[in-house]
């Protein structure tokens, strides 16, 4: 299967990168690569399943070149441009080339889910961009498209995979995660297209940290 990661360079998707690569389960799996800076994964350039793209996704002419023949896309950036560019150009560039499924980044909080003091918390720092995360949600929803929202709590760099799964239907019940667990639910995924189909996924450690940091 052909996969297509925009903003390639983000923390989470050099770690899906790297586990795609490096493990047996995965060796079917071609990568396209956007980024605006290719030199940031030069390391990559001579991996023979790898091509590498550098661009804007605001350049709607780039992300439909890079979208053909693509069987999979994973969005890794939040869309928080108030005009949703970045979402409305993969949309447009998968119904141009006929490509369905795709797994999107987001954030808490767009279906006022997280109950409590670090509710009010995550509201406060998401308030200035809520409208455009919930707008790139809404438009993955109303297409015909097959998508996975990821909404992300907090995250940290811990070494290790703990989460649990919450739908949009479900209370939010966490607050913070580690990159290497998001990066995990999206191989989850990608090994199993099925999975999350049309819906909307938040992830939380079970175990709640009493200090947090915001780190979107």
């Amino acid at each position: 299967m052909n996969v297509l990661i925009l903003a390639a360079n983000g923390r989470i998707a050099r770690i899906v990168e790297q586990r795609l690569l490096s493990e047996p389960k995965f060796n079917n799996i071609n990568l396209t690569l956007v980024l605006r800076n290719s030199k940031r994964l030069v390391h990559l350039s001579d991996q023979p399943r790898v091509n590498i793209i550098e661009g804007d996704l605001e350049d709607f002419d780039l992300v439909n070149q890079a979208m053909n023949g693509q069987g999979l896309v994973y969005v890794s950036n939040v869309d928080i441009n108030p005009d949703n560019k970045i979402t409305k150009n993969v949309i447009q560039a998968m119904n141009n080339n006929n490509v369905k499924r795709v797994i999107s980044s987001n954030t808490i909080g767009i279906y006022d889910e997280v109950p409590g003091e670090f509710g009010r918390m995550n509201m406060n720092a998401i308030q200035s961009v809520l409208t455009a995360v919930v707008n790139s949600e809404k438009l993955l929803a109303n297409s015909d498209l097959d998508y996975t929202v990821l909404r992300l709590p907090w995250l940290n760099d811990n070494e290790e995979i703990n989460y649990k799964v919450t739908t949009k239907h479900q209370q939010f019940d966490g607050d913070h995660v580690s990159r290497q667990s998001v990066a995990d639910l999206v191989l989850k995924i990608i090994d199993n297209p099925d999975y999350g189909s049309k819906d909307s996924l938040a992830l939380a450690n079970p175990n709640k940290q009493e200090q947090l940091h915001s780190d979107f």
